[in-house]
């Protein structure tokens, strides 16, 4: 069993939480809309990427500040938002900044958010939205992405990046089925339709609401990256069952 996560009542009376918010300067919503912030650069020297998060949330909104440098403050906007949302700073007000963002900026964040922070957005509606549904799908593009993490990280630790499909295998797969775990059998390399269904069902949904115009992005970059899902596609043969 994973580690009991900790209720209001607790979490309200944890001093670490109640630090993680303090802050003079990772609150101040900046001046301007979000159209004026899109054209504005964000000046913070070498970029860097961050990996977790500094218990001093002054601190970690400046190495956020490093991470997008070079890059539209509207996304540096974003990313500060989500990590407001994370620590619970005011989060009925925040969140109606997030949304009111998305609502106005979707084509554009949708074109420059990289996957991490995409997944992260989705984070927020997972745990702040009040429709059920966007938290469902909005959960749906985090546990996809999460999973297909997994999925590279496995190959990265194992050293199999440059592993390469059987061919014997891939044939017997046309014609046996291959089990899995739970009733699951293997992917019908160059023929399977599952992936086709599934991207007929994350298309149907998409413009229900900005969530799931994110995890179709995130599912198309998915066939773009070195992914599993690439990898497949790659060897995929069938038109009438792609899924790209």
């Amino acid at each position: 069993m994973p580690p009991r996560k900790k209720s209001r009542f607790e979490s309200f009376f944890s001093l670490k939480q109640h630090r993680r918010r303090l802050s003079k300067n990772a609150v101040q919503t900046p001046t301007g809309s979000f159209a004026s912030l899109r054209g504005q650069i964000v000046e913070a020297g070498v970029a860097r990427q961050t990996r977790g998060s500094d218990d001093d949330l002054d601190r970690h909104f400046k190495a956020l500040e490093a991470e997008f440098s070079g890059q539209s403050a509207l996304l540096l906007e974003h990313a500060r938002l989500n990590v407001l949302l994370r620590r619970k700073v005011s989060p009925k007000e925040t969140y109606a900044r997030f949304v009111e963002m998305w609502l106005q900026e979707q084509d554009y964040l949708l074109q420059h958010l990289n996957i991490r922070w995409m997944v992260s957005a989705c984070d927020s509606v997972a745990d702040w939205d009040p429709d059920p549904a966007a938290r469902a799908r909005a959960f749906s593009a985090s546990l996809l992405v999460n999973t297909v993490k997994m999925a590279e990280s496995e190959r990265y630790f194992t050293k199999t990046g440059g592993a390469i499909f059987d061919p014997d295998r891939v044939e017997d797969v046309q014609h046996n089925l291959v089990p899995l775990f739970e009733g699951l059998s293997g992917f019908t390399v160059g023929t399977d339709d599952t992936l086709r269904n599934m991207r007929w069902r994350i298309d149907a949904q998409k413009d229900e609401h900005f969530t799931g115009a994110i995890l179709a992005e995130i599912f198309q970059r998915l066939q773009e990256s070195d992914t599993v899902y690439a990898r497949f596609r790659a060897l995929h043969h069938r038109d009438r069952t792609g899924w790209w």
